[in-house]
């Protein structure tokens, strides 16, 4: 039974992916809302019977006291198959009907809708731009999409199992006081006008309330992220009362923002208390009165105070459920934030996939500043021939990050174009260009999973044997054979950690260089692909970086000049501008920045005080 009802809804069902969500409550939750359309139907008819079942239970209660004061004799005679059919109502049928509720509220919509929120909110918050994640915190976007999903659930159900059902019962409550006396209907309908005003003036202070609230959390989360994310510099620096203090100042504001939040229901509870108290005395004391006059029976004195005292009880429940209701609204609106931002960086409407066939990569006046109005690239054009290893450096700043960032579609260009075999790659598909494409970053972060996992996200389909080949030749198998993670797992099992922090920075860069290894992209990107390694694993690991780069077009960043001197041709960089370019002997030759370069490195790396040279003097 339970599966029948938790299996009502796919929440992983396929589903048109929107560039553009909804960026308004209402129509981004029913966006969402769209697979649960029949069960939201059935949830809010079983709510409208739920009510009705309770009212009508409560007339017949009335019904039943009026059976006591007549004939003690006669009672069961006149009423007993009626007093059966009522026990057997209260035996049977209540319960179904309520069981049916509560399966369709907890088992069909509440572990669904959220899960069908993150589900949707995670695939489209990782279509975003790799700068969109660069402005943000890590720690509050994943808050967000934590967050929300329970949010919309627990509004969704408040709406069904309270709001729903809350105005079904008035509406019955309405008709049963009006059927035994109209008269009866006028003081609840005064406590309902007073009743509607302290809702509405709840309802419109808790919404922002909520989301102010909210976005406190969030920014506490981001910050708190950000520190255990760098807990090494945290602690290298001795910055802990620093860290706690920056903490402290996003806590502090989330305190004050929840306060006043409080604030606001504490009004609320005290307000409705009183209410209450002139609805009981409003109902019951009229329905007495009618009794006194001989306008009304016991039965109806007993229903008028049931009823009565049950919305007494309700009222309390109602109002926390609405305000629930909006808090959690505020929540949803305040994680849309982030949930339902436009992709920005799409694929062209008529995309095909790169059809790579030798590697010409072509980059004509590509101009990119990141919307500044200095940094990144100015007029760059490179025509690399298929299979040519270019060598590419500069200080950093120079532009060097930018045109692999754009080579890799991280962002688009704000002029100028970059062609891979003819094709312009802002009109193939951003996974087919990638996918063509092998990087070994400088910054050798890795996945908390285990080394195979690592090794294999180059290639997840590649076999046992083709990982641990590439293992072999990044120089990694020995150091894998030994790992042993808390967990006691060992070898190609082992978790490296968060970013791969339980490997050294030699490990995590071997390991990275195993993965694109055994990707085997035709194009190659090295940026600082042995900077983290020691002389005597680098020297191993450059005859594998050399036999890697046979038949790929390779573009190498390096500092250290000694690992592009064998490049076919190098380009230097300088102030966003190609300045130089040839081989090492021919820009030796030259007597320019790349000789001033070589003549002065320490350690074989670029000095950084090497002044740059005069801008006529820059290479076409």
């Amino acid at each position: 039974m339970f599966r029948f009802f938790e299996n009502l809804v796919d929440p992983y069902c396929d589903y048109p992916q929107n560039d553009t969500p909804p960026t308004r409550l209402l129509p981004f939750m029913l966006d969402y809302s769209r697979p649960f359309k029949q069960v939201f139907i059935w949830a809010a008819l079983l709510s409208v019977v739920v009510a009705a079942v309770e009212v009508a239970l409560i007339w017949a209660m009335g019904w039943v006291v009026d059976i006591l004061t007549g004939d003690p004799t006669q009672a069961w005679a006149q009423n007993g198959k009626l007093l059966i059919l009522l026990a057997a109502f209260i035996l049977i049928v209540r319960p179904i009907v309520q069981a049916l509720d509560v399966l369709i509220l907890n088992n069909a919509i509440l572990p669904n809708f959220g899960t069908l929120i993150r589900w949707r909110a995670h695939g489209h918050v990782l279509r975003q731009s790799v700068g969109w994640f660069e402005n943000d915190f890590a720690g509050r976007i994943s808050n967000r999409i934590m967050q929300t999903p329970p949010a919309a659930g627990e509004a969704v159900f408040q709406v069904f199992d309270a709001v729903t059902f809350s105005v079904a019962y008035v509406i019955g409550a309405l008709v049963m006081l009006g059927d035994a006396d109209p008269r009866l209907m006028i003081p609840l309908v005064l406590w309902l006008a007073v009743y509607a005003v302290l809702m509405r003036w709840t309802i419109v202070r808790v919404g922002p309330a909520s989301k102010a609230a909210s976005d406190a959390r969030s920014q506490v989360t981001g910050r708190v992220v950000d520190s255990y994310a760098n807990i090494h510099s945290v602690k290298m620096f001795a910055h802990h009362d620093r860290e706690l203090t920056y903490a402290k100042e996003a806590i502090e504001v989330t305190r004050q923002t929840f306060q006043k939040e409080m604030r606001l229901y504490t009004f609320m509870d005290v307000a409705l208390v009183t209410l209450n108290g002139f609805l009981i005395v409003g109902v019951v004391g009229w329905a007495i009165w009618l009794w006194m006059q001989g306008d009304a029976s016991a039965g109806v004195v007993a229903a008028s105070t049931a009823l009565a005292l049950r919305l007494n009880a309700m009222t309390g429940w109602i109002m926390w459920a609405l305000t629930t209701l909006f808090r959690q609204l505020g929540v949803v609106s305040e994680g849309m934030e982030t949930i339902a931002q436009p992709i920005t960086l799409t694929d062209a409407p008529d995309a095909k996939p790169l059809e790579l066939t030798a590697g010409r990569v072509e980059i004509q006046s590509l101009t990119h500043h990141y919307g500044r109005d200095s940094g990144g690239m100015q007029n760059v054009s490179i025509d690399i021939q298929p299979g040519e290893k270019l060598g590419l450096i500069g200080r950093s700043g120079a532009g060097k990050s930018t045109l692999v960032k754009l080579l890799l579609r991280f962002y688009d260009p704000e002029g100028g174009t970059i062609k891979i075999d003819g094709q312009d790659i802002t009109q193939v598909t951003q996974d087919s260009l990638r996918q063509n494409i092998g990087m070994v970053q400088q910054d050798s972060s890795l996945l908390h999973r285990s080394v195979r996992d690592n090794i294999l996200y180059g290639r997840p389909d590649a076999s046992e044997a083709e990982m641990i080949s590439a293992a072999k030749q990044a120089q990694a198998y020995e150091f894998i054979l030994d790992l042993e993670d808390p967990e006691g797992r060992k070898g190609f099992d082992a978790h490296v950690g968060e970013r791969g922090v339980k490997l050294s920075g030699g490990q995590r860069q071997r390991v990275t260089l195993a993965r694109v290894i055994l990707k085997n992209a035709p194009i190659l990107l090295l940026d600082e692909a042995t900077s983290a390694l020691d002389s005597e694993v680098e020297a191993a690991i450059q005859d594998t970086l050399y036999g890697m780069m046979q038949g790929k077009t390779v573009i190498a960043i390096a500092h250290r000049l000694s690992t592009i001197a064998e490049m076919d041709r190098i380009l230097v960089m300088d102030q966003g501008m190609i300045v130089e370019q040839g081989s090492h002997d021919v820009l030796l030759a030259q007597g320019g920045l790349y000789a001033r370069f070589w003549a002065r490195q320490s350690g074989g790396f670029i000095d950084p005080d090497t002044k740059p040279i005069n801008d006529s003097r820059v290479a076409e």
